[in-house]
């Protein structure tokens, strides 16, 4: 998250990871965001979101278009790793951009013909 920012923040104040495995959470994933500021004059604004999702049919989609570019470039005899694709479809990609560029060089990718 952090390396998406321009500006920087310190340390104590972001947390960012998963937890150890949830047996009994089977296969949904939970995020809980808290979001503190402030407004006008400085008075505080605090938000609060979880977010509750079944991890396989949520990741499903991005399974389904990775595979499609896959395709793409088997058919166009490219191998190796698939920069503009995987930067915007993995969480660990070779190399990481930010998700509007990822997003261009995807579409990119996907409107070279042959």
């Amino acid at each position: 998250v952090t390396s998406q920012m321009t500006n920087g923040i310190d340390p104590d104040n972001i947390h960012v990871g998963p937890s150890d495995h949830v047996p009994w959470l089977q296969d949904r994933k939970w995020c809980h965001i808290r979001l503190e500021g402030q407004s006008f004059g400085g008075a505080p604004i605090n938000m609060e979101v979880k977010l509750e999702v079944w991890d396989s049919p949520n990741s499903a989609g991005v399974v389904v278009d990775a595979v499609r570019c896959a395709k793409l470039a088997l058919d166009r005899g490219i191998g190796g790793a698939l920069v503009g694709p995987s930067s915007y479809f993995m969480k660990s990609p070779p190399k990481q951009f930010t998700d509007d560029v990822a997003r261009d060089m995807l579409e990119a990718f996907i409107a070279v013909e042959e």
